[in-house]
């Protein structure tokens, strides 16, 4: 058994509610590496970064961090990248980073934890030393309920650069962490707390529940004096030369597929022919990019209850030949009109008769939504993404009403399909395809036969919330030593 599941199953066995607290640490913890490293490529790459500034932060590196003063001079070092911007500039800037950069080194199991801490209605916190600016973004993300940090003074919306109270290093942590608990009724003996650093056992130690987290050496000596549980965790890293090869393999099979079903629907003049070809290259696609689909539980409600409306939980380019492997045919989509702008995709999805919708016209959104009506009631099921926008995160977005109307107009069921690792696997805004396992749960069929409009919202919601709990509810053993296995496995096992 792994100190993952140990902890997993403690959380689990908790008691509910939010007078216990999840805390925890960002860099190293949540993420792997640290966040400033973006913010400081980001000044290199504007010009901003001086020599004097870059020869004090090497100097500050020789030294090391070994007290809350050597952390307050690291501060004073870093007050050129906050001084004289606005608040909200800042805030802004940290939210593109975390977005484009910080989310892709989100630790997977983490993140589980996190949800299973949601999903006994715990209070989440964030805690860390890094600012505000660095923190809101997670924070905003995961839906904490408090973010500590440190805190820089604004005057009149402008940040002056000056550190506002004492900096969230070591003690001042985990005297922040207790004077939340004062104000806020929580139960620190009860709570749980996850960290990578050595300056942070006081923290660790201010809860009845903590955990090591891949620990620096200091830290991990100390946690395993204490009998703390160690998790060690390390985001998989694969050669760039094999993923390129990989992905142009997977390409290169899904496009050889479409030119087949395109020349067929030629000669048979028959437009199918292109989504009947699809799945085949698709599946060739998968393998020789290493990618296995495992349908955990519900296979069967892939072809039960035909004509429906798949949803499937956006992270990735890779949801949608996924999603082909699981559908195979007789079936179409829903994608915003800037997909049928991509040369060559657009195209195929065009003829593979995906319905194109503009989002920013809510006003004709019912006009637009006809065709993939009509489609549901010629007998086609329809595959679509209920939130829209992917996240950066694994984060379920909220869901848009409209798949909902689509299915209650037509008649026809809901199948709720919840995808596990898409993201890992090819993140936003990520061109490669890592090898690996997508794991998939199919939930029963939902009958929306009694539904009325105005109820449509509380539907939606509905269902959101079974993507929610069943991710959080995810089999343990899918994320005992994940990377490990992932970088283990070889791409002749992978596509297995």
């Amino acid at each position: 058994m792994s100190a993952f599941t140990d902890r997993m199953r403690a959380i689990r066995s908790a008691p509910r509610g939010k007078q216990v607290a999840a805390l925890f640490d960002y860099d190293g913890t949540l993420i792997e590496g640290f966040s400033a490293a973006a913010i400081m490529r980001a000044r290199l790459r504007s010009m901003e970064f001086g020599l004097g500034e870059l020869a004090e932060f090497l100097l500050i590196g020789l030294r090391g961090v070994v007290s809350e003063q050597d952390y307050a001079e690291v501060l004073a070092a870093t007050r050129p990248t906050f001084a004289g911007k606005t608040y909200a500039e800042l805030i802004a800037f940290g939210e593109y980073l975390f977005k484009h950069e910080t989310a892709a080194k989100l630790r997977p199991q983490m993140w589980q934890i996190l949800r299973a801490h949601r999903e006994m209605g715990h209070t989440i916190v964030i805690a860390s030393s890094a600012t505000r600016f660095q923190i809101e973004p997670i924070a905003k993300e995961i839906g904490a309920d408090y973010a500590l940090a440190t805190d820089v003074e604004v005057v009149d919306g402008v940040v002056t650069g000056n550190i506002k109270g004492r900096p969230l290093w070591g003690p001042g942590k985990a005297a922040a962490v207790r004077q939340l608990a004062r104000e806020h009724d929580i139960d620190l003996d009860s709570s749980f707390a996850y960290s990578d650093g050595n300056e942070d056992i006081p923290y660790l130690e201010a809860v009845g529940n903590p955990a090591a987290v891949s620990p620096r050496r200091i830290l991990r000596a100390e946690a395993e004096a204490r009998g703390w549980p160690i998790i060690d965790l390390k985001n998989p890293t694969y050669n760039k030369l094999g993923m390129l090869a990989r992905t142009g393999a997977f390409y290169g099979s899904f496009l050889a597929s479409a030119a087949v079903g395109v020349a067929a629907g030629i000669v048979r003049r028959d437009p199918q022919a292109l989504v009947e070809a699809l799945p085949t290259g698709n599946d060739v696609g998968l393998s020789l990019a290493g990618v296995h689909v495992q349908v955990l539980e519900g296979g069967e409600y892939l072809f039960s209850d035909r004509p429906c409306v798949f949803l499937f939980n956006h992270q990735s380019k890779l949801d949608l030949p996924v999603m082909i492997h699981l559908i195979r045919g007789e079936a179409t989509g829903v994608a915003k009109k800037e997909v049928a702008r991509v040369p060559v995709l657009g195209e195929i999805l065009k003829q593979a008769g995906l319905v194109f919708i503009d989002r920013a016209d809510r006003s004709k959104a019912i006009e637009q939504l006809a065709p993939a009506v009509d489609a549901l009631r010629d007998g086609m099921s329809l595959v679509i993404a209920p939130e829209g926008t992917r996240s950066p995160t694994p984060r379920v977005g909220e869901f848009k009403k409209g798949p909902f109307h689509i299915a209650m107009q037509a008649g026809v069921p809901i199948v709720p399909v919840v995808l596990r690792n898409t993201g890992e696997l090819m993140w936003r805004g990520a061109q490669l395809i890592r090898p690996g396992t997508v794991e998939v749960m199919v939930l029963p069929p939902i009958d929306t036969s009694t539904w009325t409009v105005e109820e449509i919202g509380k539907r939606a919601e509905e269902v959101r919330q079974m993507y929610v709990s069943t991710l959080a509810d995810w089999p343990l053993e899918s994320f005992v030593d994940d990377s490990v296995k992932s970088l283990r496995r070889s791409p002749e096992e992978t596509a297995r």
